[in-house]
């Protein structure tokens, strides 16, 4: 007789169900992803992103975060923050303007966008941007040569205050406008002792400075080069430009026009042809010299290819040469003196800063945006409630390996972290293709690097330690000093599965030309030879040929290592396939590791093998052939996988009995040839998979555990792999296996006893792609079992075990399955019940990556890539919650801000100020309502 729940237990359930779980993303870790604008506030100390997608992000004192993004999918090309106010305007490619506040609400700030400019038709495209320092104005130059001024926050246009190309042009000498013309708006700076006075710079080098109060030309500086930017010194006296052909000049300010013949030309990396200087910037110090910045300039043929910056100051002169292209850069002045401080540089691939204080002009460590693909990431492993001694000794080896950076603190300090400290300290760790493992603080906000393990000693690899360029030798012109070193290295390196003990502090990496490496943690340097043992799996099996890549050479001699995680153990698979499986026993000290050949048992401390058991189908043959022949036609694979799920669809409606044999060979084919591209979630019986599928003897998951075997009284030392049950015993060896009807592959099988009670029952829990299966031991009776694909025709691509407490209740909590599918989805399951509570979409079905890259924590949390360079850090738990919680007041000495200002009178839609905006902001005056971005 089918039972029911009562109405009130349900509701209860469901009640019960809101105390303990809630999906968030709640952050952003690592460096954002193709970054196209840089903008900084220095009243507010906050630095500012844009980049290509439409996403801008703010930064502060470590901790302090924002993001925004725009409903636009554009790139972000300009940034600029309202001098001493809590808000900034974003340019995007569309040639929108975007003004966004940072609003403060229940004691939080939040940034939100109040205002948009869509430029109507005879605005020709905004090229440059000048936030005027009275907080109420924007001039916008445009590539038709016009200068526009209007109010902000409404961006209504003062069209009396307007400077044409025309009342320009009207002033130029004759024997100037006659030769060229203006061109386009190429900069706007202001006269930073007259704020009446900007200088408006035009693409063919012609520079106007103009009075915004006369509404007149004040002085014309005739450059002769293509003009591409200006800056005009603190006293006001005069004005730099760089120009196209590599070179900077030098305008006296003054009531007259300056002639030609007065201009002082430099061109720092000449006479040979040089690229154009796209930035400069002149600044004095209190004693001595001022500091000259500019990027570019170059010599074209030599070193066109150089993303360099030049710092010269007094007879230091420096070309500062990065590893990607450079997207701008600005200078963070002393508060006490005024004296530049730090050199803030953003490029492609990262954000360096540079202390310009200390001799040497050394790099300060980041605390965030820290590139985490400097190396392309691999495989991601995190561990939680890390010991406070492990904790330590990791930090004091990241230490020894940070001595080359600058003693200074960090110089970005706006807002201020109100999040409560860190319950519990976590680990990211990622493993790289160069053969790095970083260890990442995972445990706030910030993802902070603290120790970086390189496994590239162990081996000889086709690398040259000369290819990385050294700080460059005495008397070398261009004086270049390498900023920042990426590792190019031998690919067999990289690094796919971590296993690492948080308690002995042993740690194992395996990699993709089947190399596996045994560390312990050790606080001195020690030179030492690994001692390798080669594993076969074929167990000499005939008529098999490995056609994939050679393993890798290790070092015979003794190799120095410095304090860290040193190797002390090597197992090498034979063939050298990517590992596939990997775990770690600190207390019987065994190594168990999996590939598509099979998988071993490894004793590092007698360092001996102790189990090897081949898992091929003598079918198998893909296994054995390496990644590259795997490669086919996606437009060929695509029509026959279609077709074949016509004929699966048209033989099932006709429940044709003998064509039920080629309808599993079919589907089994098709899983096979879509394993990297999925399909749209249909509903569907969970189908029998043919025998001969390929990849049978790959193995996904090893596990120990001490559990039954035999009968319920001897309970012995367990391996757990995929569908496989083998004991790790070196005298005995027993074998019991479950073989599921369906053939699914094994994502994960794990033991749910949380600690060794030998009293109680065990129960294996075997998770496949397609459902959930809850087995008895020692008897490997099968319990209880969830279908996932015949619910919602999803497969599980990832699973973890977490804790979720009550946010009501200190002392309630609950264990499940945290579970990813190849739809994005996440599920909790409940254990040991093996119920469904709780489904949120996550990622995108369409993001193959990221739903390869996700990582669950024993907290309700987890991790994926959203883009090479960036994790997306999401929560399911309602009381395990890392996210940004700041606050950004508005400067002490600033004028109006968004928060006491009306709307502009005769502000209308046809300037971008629309009726929805006009509310946003009468609520934003009022506090009358919570928006969310």
């Amino acid at each position: 007789m089918k039972r029911f729940r009562r109405h009130g237990q349900e509701s209860q359930r469901d009640r019960l169900k809101q105390e303990l779980f809630q999906f968030n993303k709640t952050v952003e870790h690592g460096f954002p992803h193709q970054p196209s604008a840089l903008g900084y506030s220095p009243s507010l100390q906050l630095l500012a992103i844009g980049n290509r997608s439409g996403a801008i992000k703010l930064y502060g004192a470590p901790g302090v975060e924002f993001m925004g993004l725009h409903d636009e999918n554009a790139a972000v090309t300009q940034v600029h923050f309202l001098p001493h106010q809590v808000e900034l305007v974003t340019l995007l490619d569309d040639n929108s303007l975007h003004m966004w506040t940072l609003r403060a609400h229940k004691g939080l700030s939040e940034l939100l966008e109040i205002g948009r400019f869509i430029a109507p038709p005879s605005v020709t495209r905004v090229t440059a941007v000048l936030a005027h320092s009275s907080g109420d104005l924007l001039l916008l130059g445009t590539e038709g040569g016009h200068v526009f001024v209007v109010e902000v926050p409404g961006f209504r246009e003062l069209e009396e205050r307007n400077i044409s190309l025309d009342q320009v042009a009207s002033s130029v000498p004759d024997d100037y406008i006659g030769r060229r013309n203006l061109e386009h708006v190429e900069a706007l700076q202001e006269n930073p002792v007259n704020p009446n006075q900007v200088v408006i710079g035009y693409g063919r080098g012609l520079m106007v400075i103009w009075d915004l109060e006369k509404q007149c030309a004040i002085q014309h500086i005739p450059a002769t080069q293509q003009l591409e930017s200006v800056w005009w010194t603190e006293d006001g006296s005069y004005i730099l430009s760089s120009h196209s052909d590599g070179s900077y000049c030098r305008w006296m300010v003054g009531g007259e026009d300056v002639n030609e013949e007065e201009e002082k030309s430099d061109i720092p990396y000449g006479h040979f042809p040089c690229k154009a200087i796209s930035k400069i910037v002149q600044l004095p110090t209190v004693e001595g010299p001022p500091f000259l910045l500019f990027s570019g300039g170059m010599p074209r043929a030599s070193y066109g290819d150089r993303h360099c910056i030049t710092v010269i100051h007094s007879k230091t002169h420096v070309a500062l040469d990065f590893t990607s292209r450079i997207i701008d850069f600005f200078v963070i002045r002393d508060g006490d003196t005024g004296d530049p401080s730090a050199l803030v540089v953003l490029v492609e691939e990262e954000l360096v800063v540079i202390d310009l204080q200390t001799e040497g002009w050394p790099v300060i460590q980041t605390p965030y945006l820290v590139p985490l693909h400097s190396s392309a990431i691999t495989c991601s492993h995190h561990i939680s409630a890390i010991p406070l001694k492990l904790w330590e000794r990791v930090i004091a080896a990241g230490e020894l390996q940070n001595t080359h950076y600058s003693k200074k603190p960090w110089p970005i300090t706006g807002g201020q972290n109100l999040a409560s400290d860190p319950p519990q300290r976590d680990l990211l760790l990622t493993g790289h293709e160069d053969g790095t493992v970083c260890f990442w603080d995972a445990s706030g906000v910030c993802l902070y690097p603290m120790y970086k393990l390189s496994t590239a000693g162990v081996f000889h690899t086709d690398t040259d330690p000369n290819d990385n360029m050294n700080q460059g030798t005495e008397g070398e012109w261009p004086p270049f000093r390498k900023v920042v070193t990426h590792n190019l290295d031998d690919p067999r390196l990289g690094i796919q599965k971590i296993h690492l003990c948080k308690y002995s502090g042993y740690l194992t990496v395996a990699g993709t030309a089947g190399q596996i490496l045994v560390l312990e943690l050790n606080d001195e340097a020690a030179e030492q030879t690994v001692e390798a043992k080669v594993v076969d799996l074929l167990q000499g099996q005939e008529g098999f040929r490995w056609k994939g890549h050679t393993r890798l050479d290790m070092r015979e001699e003794p190799v120095l290592f410095p304090p860290g995680f040193q190797p002390f153990a090597l197992v090498q698979c034979q063939p050298p396939a990517v590992v596939t499986a990997l775990t770690l026993h600190s207390e019987w000290k065994l190594v168990a590791f999996g590939t598509s050949h099979g998988f071993g048992l490894y004793d590092y401390q007698q360092k001996n093998n102790v189990f090897v058991k081949c898992t091929l189908n003598p079918s198998d043959q893909l296994a054995m052939e390496g990644p590259l022949s795997r490669v086919k036609s996606i437009k060929k694979s695509l029509r026959q996988s279609f077709r074949r799920i016509r004929r699966s669809r048209v033989s099932l409606r006709k429940h044709h009995v003998n064509n039920a044999a080629k309808l599993q060979d079919a589907n089994a084919r098709l899983e096979a040839e879509l394993a990297e591209m999925e399909l749209a979630p249909v509903q569907r019986k969970i189908e029998a998979r043919s025998s001969d599928d390929s990849f049978t003897g790959l193995v996904r998951t090893l596990y120990f555990a001490d559990t039954f075997l035999s009968d319920s009284e001897l309970h012995l030392q367990t391996l757990n792999v995929a569908q496989k049950n083998v004991p790790a015993s070196r005298r005995t060896y027993h074998t019991k296996e479950i073989q599921l009807m369906h053939r699914a592959p094994v994502v994960v099988a794990h033991d749910l006893a949380r600690s060794p009670d030998m009293q109680g029952s065990h129960h294996l829990l075997v998770i496949s792609e397609e459902q959930f299966k809850v087995f008895t031991l020692p008897k490997v009776s099968a319990k209880m079992k969830l279908k996932l694909t015949a619910v919602d025709g999803s497969r599980v691509r990832r699973v973890g075990v977490a804790w979720f407490g009550s946010n009501r209740s200190e002392d309630y909590g609950e264990s499940g399955l945290m579970v990813l599918t190849n739809q994005g989805d996440v599920h909790v399951v409940s254990l040991p019940t093996v119920k469904m509570q709780v489904q949120y979409p996550c990622i995108r079905r369409e993001d193959v990556s990221g739903i390869a890259s996700c990582v669950f924590t024993k907290h309700g949390q987890g991790f994926y890539l959203i883009s090479p360079s960036e994790f997306e850090r999401f929560s399911l738990s309602t009381r395990h919650l890392v996210e940004p919680r700041c606050l950004v007041e508005v400067p002490p000495h600033s004028g109006t801000s968004t928060q006491n200002r009306r709307p502009p009178d005769g502000a209308s839609s046809a300037h971008g100020y629309t009726l929805s905006q006009r509310v946003m902001e009468h609520a934003l005056l009022n506090d009358e309502s919570e928006y969310e971005y």
